[in-house]
């Protein structure tokens, strides 16, 4: 049968003091350090997560600020273009009616100057038809003469007093 000595009585008081002597020394820290340890990871993965959340919201309220950004861009590029094609109509109808202006001074300048060329060459005609008219009839042609086949020679190319038409291209 089983012999207890003594030597086996105070191996098991050795072992159960040590069982006690290690859990009040070595245990209760060791569990206490592992719960710390097991709440800081936790804490860590939770503040995690909550980081993570963050980044996403502050990813979509990005996503959402690029989108604004360029819509707003396109409607800038869109009123851009509007004004610059109504400046350039504009533009085009001041320089259309700058153009009629210009163009409509000059038919008045040209016809000024046809009439005044129609003048000096009417006077010039006059008085070469006098001299040579005085030639051949042998005797010199008085004044009121002068003055009477002036204008009649001066009656008859009416058609040469008309004013000058020009048509606009295209019509």
């Amino acid at each position: 049968m089983l012999d207890f000595s003594v030597t086996f009585i105070i191996t098991i008081i050795n072992i159960t003091v040590l069982f006690f002597v290690l859990r009040a020394v070595l245990w209760k820290p060791v569990t206490k350090f592992m719960e710390d340890r097991t709440r800081r990871v936790e804490e860590s993965i939770e503040h995690s997560k909550e980081d993570r959340a963050q980044a996403k919201a502050l990813l979509e309220q990005y996503q959402t600020q690029l989108k604004n950004a360029e819509a707003e861009a396109q409607t800038i590029i869109r009123n851009a273009r509007d004004q610059a094609q109504k400046e350039a109509d504009r533009i085009k109808t001041e320089s259309q009616a700058d153009a009629e202006q210009i163009l409509e001074n000059t038919r008045k300048q040209l016809f000024l100057e046809r009439q005044a060329a129609l003048s000096a060459f009417r006077k010039e005609a006059a008085s070469l038809v006098m001299d040579a008219a005085g030639k051949l009839v042998g005797r010199e042609i008085s004044s009121q003469d002068n003055l009477l086949y002036a204008e009649m020679l001066l009656s008859e190319p009416a058609s040469l007093q008309e004013p000058l038409s020009f048509s606009k291209p295209g019509e």
